[in-house]
């Protein structure tokens, strides 16, 4: 589970990176496990990125893994203000969660779209018009 970090910095989290969230630190600790979930994604995330990456899907530039706030997004787009969550099995235990940081996520003024692995397995050509749809609606 991504779990927020605090907000505030100890003296070893000095070394964060910006990213591109503007004014965000990243600690090492989590640069490295986003890094880890790109080289591990799962077989619907995959699918998915093979129709996001290279600018493949209108143009926009999408990145995976993206952390914002302490949380790894599974997808973002920065033009639009996009945050895409490919939800397994597991968010059926984790609602509240979920909601929380949709809802802290959204204060950022940033749209969340959620498709289920199983829309991606079996209705990627609607998924892909979703994204396209929230992009077209967020884009400035």
């Amino acid at each position: 589970m991504n779990k927020p970090e605090s907000k505030q910095s100890s003296p070893s989290d000095q070394e964060g990176t910006n990213n591109i969230i503007i004014g965000q630190k990243i600690t090492s600790t989590k640069h490295q496990i986003a890094k880890e979930l790109r080289r591990n994604m799962t077989s619907e995330e995959k699918i998915l990125w093979q129709y996001l990456r290279s600018n493949r899907l209108n143009g926009l530039h999408f990145r995976r893994q993206q952390i914002i706030d302490g949380f790894i997004a599974d997808f973002y787009c920065h033009a639009a203000g996009l945050v895409i969550e490919v939800d397994g099995e597991i968010h059926e235990q984790q609602i509240e969660y979920d909601l929380e940081r949709d809802r802290i996520l959204s204060a950022r003024g940033l749209c969340v779209l959620r498709v289920k692995n199983e829309d991606v397995r079996n209705n990627l050509d609607g998924v892909l018009g979703w994204i396209a749809e929230a992009c077209e609606k967020t884009s400035p």
